[in-house]
Order: structure tokens, then C-alpha cells, then sequence
């Protein structure tokens, strides 16, 4: 029964009801399949109070993908909204409505246009672009918001983590302080932005990587209440995992006990023909604990074990604990660089609920609609200038400077085409006194961003490898300026309008205007 609520929960009518009541009074319009456009993207980089981020990372689109082959309105889900009543103890959902949603609920007239998952995103440009008929293309706001705003959130944070980390290795340890079951699709997005492991099985087993983890306080305790103590319960940890033998030293003390007992029982794998993974340390001054503990087991002969980092960690942490090393690991007769590049990072919390900023703030808005053959654009005013979206069919590119770094991305009107431009002019999306001209042989290169991914409801795009997104992350991290990957403070990256584009968006919003006063 959980199972079968579950399925219901999560299928087609994991929507907010506003869409349905929206999609209904489409249809007694007669608008339901007029055929229209929205665009789904964020206003604004996460902002974690302390520190800021320059950059995005899209993720998630997979994962829709493979809901929206599968959601579809059956009896089951009919029955239910026929069920639904108004205020008064009338129907809510007439039976016209309702059999049309059972005939033709499903999202085989949808096409996507995206941005592929892993590549660096900003704010302002679409991520996904949904055209199709009305009613369906509304239905999905909610679920495709849901699917794609959280993983970009947290692919965004490990990219940063990853980032400050130096490349060493980081270990999602999330998941039991993640979301219920949002858990798996932030671990997903976690390997995609940074993470190289994940300690969730699940996601380990979809995804073929090998699970990672070692053992947790808990046992330690036990084997104590016992009488056998912290080395009983290391020597019981190294005789079943001989050759996976990595140590959570800081249950009782961990320099005066647990990395000693940590090395009498390496001492004794070594006899045996097996080679110690490492230690974690959970607790503390991790900076400080590093460098005594690799002191000691530099000293005992253990200079390539790992040292594992966990508990709390996020950019900054670690951006910290690495700078209080290169001061201080000297002094103790340690080498700094050696010791940095023995530590992995095992992030849970701030991670997985994106710490100090838990939402990305992804919006759909209707940009275009298509009447009598024609697309005519859409637009939505706010007092905030900021707020009002791109008008109409659009594309995207991404332009770079001699240095091969990007430098802005461009969107323009459907029917142009920038790289066939001598100048051009970058208009801020909403800040008439801000603009700048460049002239194309000052760029190395104009990349368009968006790929076809779905049309009319038949996936048309192959869908990469984890290895392939982590990799297109890389690259296009690689190539922001380095102001722009700054944890704190990050240079704006710009996005723009062509002037063709600007004008368009001023006279909807003058005609607005005007048609609000008549």
C-alpha cells in the first residue's frame, strides 16, 4: 500500500494544484492546446551569507526526463480529481475536462530545448526552454522546477567545495541529513558538481561507483561497553577489512588514543601483507589534528595513509583548515603540500541541504505564444525590474575572450545570429545605463548553449555518462575567470541582451504600460 501511494505521489500528480485548476479553464477556453512557450531559469546565484557564488552548475535534467516518459493521467488519478469539490459541495473538475485528461494527459506533445546537465550556468539565461500545448506544458511547471532547481542548487555547492578542496578527492556523506528521499537526487547532483564518492548505496549502485564509507563512533562504543576497547574494536575493524582498513580515531581522544591504537593495529596489517587505507578524523581542530596525527604516522612509517576530514565541512571550512596548514604544519616538522595532498573531504550536511542557501529560486515563465501560424511574445511586469523576464523564442550563446575565458552570455532573438556580427552591443537585461559594445575579433569564440533534448515527447538527445558531466563541469569551470570562481565576494559574470532583443522587451513592457492606463 506505502508503495502504491508512493507511485501515486510522485507520478503525474506530483504538480501543485494550480496548475490543474489553471489547465481547466484553459480547455473551457478552448486555449488547452494552443501552443505556447515557457522558459525555466534562476534570478540569482546562491548567496550563503558569509560567501557568495559566481557560478552555477545545471543539473537534474536526466532525472525529469525520465519522469516525464512516465507520468501520464490514468482512472486512478481521474477518479481522484473527480472526487475534488468546490466551497460550495460542487464538482471541481467537470467530466469534459476530466476525459480529456485521461485521453490525452501525458507529455507527448512537449519538446525541450536545454542546457546540458554539467555545464556551467548564470543567471537570466533559460536552463530548459518548454514548448507545447498550454494545459500540459502548465501541468509541468511544478515538477520540472522540483527536479531541476534542487540538483543545481547542489551540484553549485559541490563544484565550490571541489574548487576550494584543490582537487582532492570529496566524499558525499549526506544522506541521513538530507531531505527523505531527496537524498538520492542531491547525491546525483553532488557527483555531478564535485564529489567523486558518495556513501549512498543506492545511488552507488545506479550510477556504478563503489560505495565509500568506514565505520562509525557507535562501534567503538559498543566494543568499550564490552571491555574490549578502542583497539578491540579497531583489530576486529582491520581482521574483517584487511585490506579496507580506514579508522575513526576520535571517539575516545584522538591523539593520545585513538591514532596511536590506529597504528599498533597498521603495524600489524603490514605483517600480515596488508597496506592501511587511513584514518578519519570527525571532530576538533582538524587543521591542528592533521598535522599531529600525520606527524605520528609519518614517524611510525605511515606517510601515504589517508587522512579522511569530516564533520561540517563546506568551502570555507576547508578553505580554512588548508590555510592554517601551509602556516602551520612547518613548524612541526611537516611538509605542508605532502600533507595536503594525502587529505580527502567528507561532506555531509552543508552539502546536501546547500547550507545557508536552501533554495535556488528557479522560476517558469510563459514567454511566448503561438497564434494563427505566428509566435507572438509574452511579458510579465513587475515593480522589480529585475523580475521581468526575456521575452519570446530566444537562444543563448556564450561568448570568450582572447584568453579563451568567458566573458558574457548573449541571448538575442530567435532569428539572429551574433557570430555573424562585425559588433556587438551586450545590453543588461534590465539597467538601460549599462551596456558595452565588442567588436568580434575580439573574441576567441561563440558557443550557442542550448541542445535539442526532447521533441514531441521522443527523447532526441543522448543522455552522457556520469564521467562526460563531470567533465563538461570541469572544462567550463576551467574557463571562468578566476574572479568569477572566488568563494568570497566573485566577480559578476555578465549576461546580456542583443539590442534587438532590448528593444523588444521595451516596447512589450511600453505596451503593457499603455494598455493598463486605456
Amino acid at each position: 500500500m506505502l508503495s502504491t501511494a508512493r507511485a501515486a505521489m510522485e507520478g503525474i500528480l506530483f504538480t501543485d494544484q494550480y496548475q490543474l485548476t489553471m489547465a481547466q479553464l484553459y480547455f473551457r477556453m478552448g486555449l488547452h492546446e494552443r501552443e505556447v512557450l515557457f522558459d525555466h531559469f534562476f534570478r540569482r546565484y546562491p548567496n550563503y551569507d558569509s560567501h557568495q557564488a559566481g557560478y552555477c552548475v545545471n543539473a537534474g535534467l536526466e532525472w525529469l526526463l525520465a519522469w516525464m516518459q512516465e507520468a501520464r493521467f490514468g482512472p486512478d488519478e481521474i477518479d481522484y480529481l473527480r472526487s475534488q469539490q468546490t466551497s460550495a459541495g460542487s464538482r471541481l473538475f467537470a467530466d469534459d475536462f476530466l476525459e480529456w485528461l485521461l485521453a490525452n494527459g501525458d507529455f507527448s506533445g512537449i519538446s525541450l530545448r536545454a542546457i546540458p546537465e554539467g555545464r556551467v550556468v548564470h543567471p537570466n539565461v533559460p536552463l530548459t526552454i518548454v514548448q507545447g500545448p498550454l494545459a500540459m506544458a502548465q501541468i509541468l511547471e511544478t515538477s520540472l522546477l522540483a527536479h531541476l532547481n534542487y540538483p543545481t542548487l547542489i551540484a553549485t555547492k559541490a563544484s565550490r567545495i571541489s574548487e576550494s578542496g584543490r582537487g582532492r578527492p570529496i566524499l558525499e556523506f549526506g544522506m541521513r541529513r538530507a531531505h527523505e528521499r531527496g537524498a538520492n537526487a542531491g547525491t546525483r547532483a553532488a557527483l555531478i558538481g564535485g564529489a567523486q564518492f558518495t556513501s549512498n548505496v543506492g545511488v552507488s549502485r545506479l550510477l556504478d561507483l563503489p560505495p565509500k564509507g568506514t565505520h562509525a563512533h557507535s562501534m567503538v562504543q559498543l566494543f568499550m561497553a564490552l571491555g574490549m576497547g578502542e583497539l578491540g574494536a579497531f583489530q576486529a575493524y582491520a581482521d574483517v577489512y584487511p585490506n579496507d582498513c580506514m579508522l575513526l580515531v576520535d571517539t575516545v581522544d584522538t591523539l593520545a588514543s585513538g591514532v596511536p591504537n590506529a597504528i599498533r593495529v597498521f603495524e600489524v596489517l603490514r605483517r600480515k601483507g596488508h597496506e592501511p587505507v587511513g584514518i578519519r578524523l570527525d571532530s576538533g581542530d582538524l587543521a591542528y589534528l592533521s598535522i599531529q596525527a600525520a606527524k605520528m604516522l609519518n614517524d611510525a612509517g605511515f606517510g601515504d595513509c589517508a587522512i579522511v576530514l569530516s564533520g561540517d565541512l563546506d568551502e570555507l571550512v576547508i578553505w580554512q583548515i588548508l590555510t592554517q596548514i601551509s602556516e602551520e604544519a612547518p613548524r612541526y616538522g611537516v611538509d605542508a603540500d605532502h600533507l595536503i595532498n594525502r587529505l580527502v573531504y567528507g561532506v555531509g550536511t552543508r552539502l546536501i541541504t546547500s547550507w545557508g542557501e536552501p533554495a535556488l529560486g528557479g522560476v517558469y515563465k510563459l514567454v511566448a505564444v503561438r497564434e494563427n501560424g505566428t509566435w507572438d511574445s509574452a511579458i510579465k511586469i513587475s515593480d522589480t525590474p529585475a523580475k521581468v523576464p526575456n521575452p519570446g523564442m530566444k537562444r543563448a550563446w556564450r561568448l570568450y575572450d582572447r584568453r579563451g575565458k568567458a566573458t558574457a552570455d548573449l541571448l538575442c532573438a530567435i532569428d539572429e545570429d551574433p557570430t555573424q556580427a562585425d559588433m556587438l552591443v551586450l545590453r543588461h537585461p534590465s539597467d538601460h545605463t549599462k551596456f558595452r559594445t565588442i567588436q568580434r575579433r575580439e573574441l576567441s569564440g561563440m558557443e550557442e548553449l542550448h541542445t535539442d533534448i526532447v521533441h514531441e515527447g521522443k527523447l532526441i538527445a543522448n543522455l552522457p555518462p556520469l564521467d562526460e558531466l563531470r567533465q563538461r563541469r570541469i572544462n567550463d569551470v576551467e574557463r571562468l575567470d578566476p574572479g568569477i570562481r572566488r568563494l568570497v565576494n566573485p566577480h559578476i559574470y555578465h549576461v546580456s541582451l542583443t539590442q534587438s532583443l532590448w528593444d523588444l522587451k521595451q516596447r512589450l513592457i511600453t505596451e503593457a504600460h499603455q494598455a493598463t492606463v486605456a
